[in-house]
C-alpha cells in the first residue's frame, strides 16, 4: 500500500453542523526526526530479534493445531470438539499465542468490564478492526470460533489453525457459500450453549480508528444478543493502523516490533439484547449496535464500507467509490501516452459490441501486455470475456476532459438509452443507468438499480429522458455535485500521480460528509 493524502473530511459547506468525520480509510505515520532515530536503532536491534522468534512461535502452534484435528472425519468436526484434544491443544495454543503477541511487543493486554458466558452472548462483536494485529482479542475471549475466507485454508500454519478453531468458512466468490455461512452462524448461535463463542469483526476490513466502518449483519442474523467488545491500542505513536491507503504489511509488522512495548486494551461492553424488530431485521441491530460501540469510543458511525475491493462512501441515496477506478483507468492511459479523446466513434449508441481484449489493444493502439491487461481489466467482463464497447467509449469520453459536463452526460444518455416500442423516444433504463453509474462514479450496481427506481417514481416510465437524466447528474443539488467532482479527475505531473486532496470542499469525501451524519440528524 502507499502513503494516502490527509485523512480528514471537510464539511460539504461552511454552515455551522457537527464536526467533519475522519476518513477511515487513510492512515498516515508522521515521524520526527528524533522518532526516526530511535526507530532506526530499535528496529536494528529489537525487530529482527522480534519477528524471527515469533515466526518460530506461530510454526511451534502447528502439531497442537494439527493434534486436535487429526484423525477426526468431517461430520465429527461439525460438532465441539471435547475430551483431552479439547484440554491439551486448546491449552496448547493459547498458551504459545500468547507468547507469540509477548514476542512481537505486545507486553500488555488490559481488560476491562467482564467477558459474558456462551449462554448469556452466543457471540461477540469486536470494534474497531484496524490491523492484522486484532486476533490479540481471541486471548481474553479463550480463543472463540471466527468467521474467515476459506481461501486461507491453503496457507501454511494458518490453515492448521483455522481447523483446529473450527472456523465457520465462507467464500466471497459463492453466494452458495455465503448462504451456508449464515446457516451455520445460526446453529451455533441457538445451540444452548453447546458450541464456545463465535467472535467476529462486524466491520469486514481494517481503518484507522478514527470512525467505525458500517457493519455487515452476518454477526446479528440469528437474533441472538451479543457482547461488544472494543480494541483499543493506547500508545504513544501507532504504528498498529493498516488502513486501505498509509504503511503496508511489512513496515506496521517492522515498526511496532521496534516498539519497546505496546499496549492494548480490551473492553467488554454489557451484553446487547436485541428488541424483536431488531430480532427479523438484521441491518437494523448491527446499525443499532455499531451506534452504541462508536458512543462508547467517541468516534463517529459511519456509512462507510467495503465492496469488492474498493472503498465506498454514501452519497445520499447513492454509494460511489472513494477513488473511482476510472481515474486509475486514466492513469495507466497516461503512462501509455494515449490520448483518449478520439476512440469513441467507434460505438454504436443504443446497441453494444463486445470485443476481446486483442481488439481492445488494437483500437486503443496499446502494444504493452501490461498496460493492456490493466486498462481492460477495469471493464466488466462477459461470461466469455469481452467488454461492451460502449463502456470503453464513455470512460475515455470522460477521462479526455475535452467535453463540458453537459455534452459528457448526453453522450451516456445516446450510447446507453433504449429504443420504446411505443413512442419514438428513448429512455435510459435500468441497466444502462447502472452502467453509467458504475462507470463514471464506481456506484456498485444494485445500489444504482434502487436509486434508478426511486427516480423513476416520479413518472409513468420505466426509464429516464433524457431531460430527466441530465437533472439528476447535472442539476440536483447532491448529485449534480457529485458529477461534477468525479468527471473531473486528477491529472498526473511529470509522470506522478496526485491523489486530491480529502480534506479539499470538492473533494470525493467532503461530498461524503454531508451525507455520512445524516442518518444520525433522522435517528435512523
Amino acid at each position: 500500500m502507499s502513503q494516502g493524502s490527509p485523512g480528514d473530511w471537510a464539511p460539504l459547506d461552511p454552515t455551522p453542523g457537527p464536526p467533519a468525520s475522519p476518513n477511515p480509510f487513510v492512515h498516515e505515520l508522521h515521524l520526527s526526526r528524533l522518532q526516526r532515530v530511535k526507530f532506526c536503532l530499535l528496529g536494528a536491534l529489537l525487530a529482527p530479534i522480534r519477528v524471527l522468534l515469533a515466526f518460530i512461535v506461530l510454526f511451534l502452534l502447528w502439531p497442537f493445531a494439527w493434534l486436535q484435528v487429526a484423525g477426526l472425519s468431517e461430520e465429527q468436526l461439525q460438532e465441539p470438539i471435547t475430551g483431552w484434544r479439547k484440554t491439551v491443544c486448546h491449552n496448547g495454543v493459547l498458551g504459545l499465542s500468547r507468547l507469540l503477541f509477548f514476542l512481537l511487543g505486545f507486553l500488555r493486554i488490559r481488560v476491562r468490564g467482564q467477558r459474558a458466558s456462551r449462554l448469556q452472548a452466543p457471540v461477540l462483536v469486536a470494534a474497531p478492526h484496524s490491523t492484522f494485529f486484532d486476533p490479540i482479542v481471541l486471548l481474553p475471549c479463550d480463543l472463540p470460533k471466527v468467521v474467515s475466507r476459506a481461501e486461507n485454508l491453503s496457507v501454511p500454519v494458518i490453515g492448521a489453525l483455522l481447523r483446529f478453531n473450527q472456523a465457520i468458512l465462507v467464500s466471497r466468490h459463492d453466494p452458495a457459500s455465503r448462504r451456508r455461512v449464515v446457516e451455520e452462524v445460526r446453529r451455533r448461535a441457538t445451540s444452548g450453549g453447546k458450541w464456545p463463542q463465535v467472535l467476529f469483526f462486524p466491520e469486514g476490513t481494517c481503518s484507522n480508528k478514527k470512525a467505525l466502518l458500517k457493519f455487515k449483519p452476518g454477526a446479528f442474523i440469528a437474533g441472538v444478543p451479543v457482547q461488544p467488545v472494543l480494541i483499543r491500542y493506547p500508545n504513544s505513536l501507532d504504528t498498529t493502523s493498516w488502513a486501505w491507503r498509509g504503511p503496508g504489511v511489512l513496515q506496521v509488522l517492522w515498526l511496532t516490533a521496534s516498539q519497546p512495548c505496546s499496549i492494548v486494551d480490551v473492553e467488554f461492553l454489557p451484553v446487547y439484547h436485541p428488541s424483536p424488530e431488531e430480532s427479523r431485521d438484521p441491518t437494523l441491530y448491527a446499525n443499532n449496535v455499531q451506534r452504541v460501540m462508536a458512543q462508547a469510543l467517541g468516534i463517529p458511525a459511519t456509512e462507510c464500507e467495503f465492496v469488492g475491493s474498493l472503498p465506498v462512501i454514501v452519497v445520499g441515496r447513492l454509494k460511489v467509490a472513494l477513488e473511482p477506478q476510472l481515474w486509475e483507468l486514466g492513469k495507466v492511459l497516461r503512462k501509455a501516452g494515449l490520448s483518449p479523446g478520439y476512440v469513441d466513434a467507434g460505438a454504436e449508441p443504443g446497441r453494444s459490441r463486445m470485443i476481446s481484449q486483442e481488439e481492445f489493444a488494437r483500437q486503443l493502439q496499446l502494444s504493452d501486455p501490461q498496460t493492456v491487461a490493466g486498462a481492460f481489466g477495469y471493464f466488466q467482463q462477459d461470461t466469455k470475456g469481452l467488454v461492451d464497447f460502449r463502456d470503453v467509449a464513455l470512460a475515455l469520453a470522460a477521462l479526455d476532459g475535452g467535453r463540458n459536463l453537459e455534452e459528457l452526460t448526453r453522450l451516456a444518455f445516446e450510447l446507453f438509452a433504449e429504443e420504446q416500442a411505443e413512442g419514438p423516444h428513448r429512455l435510459l433504463c435500468e441497466a444502462g443507468f447502472s452502467t453509467i453509474l458504475h462507470l463514471l462514479l464506481g456506484s456498485p450496481r444494485p445500489a444504482a438499480a434502487a436509486l434508478h427506481a426511486e427516480l423513476c417514481q416520479a413518472g409513468p416510465s420505466r426509464g429516464l429522458s433524457l431531460c430527466q437524466f441530465q437533472n439528476f447528474s447535472l442539476h440536483d443539488p447532491l448529485y449534480g455535485k457529485l458529477f461534477s467532482t468525479y468527471l473531473r479527475p486528477p491529472h498526473t505531473s511529470r509522470g506522478t500521480s496526485q491523489t486530491p486532496n480529502a480534506s479539499s470542499p470538492g473533494s470525493p469525501t467532503a461530498l461524503a460528509n454531508g451525507t455520512v451524519q445524516a442518518p444520525k440528524q433522522k435517528g435512523d
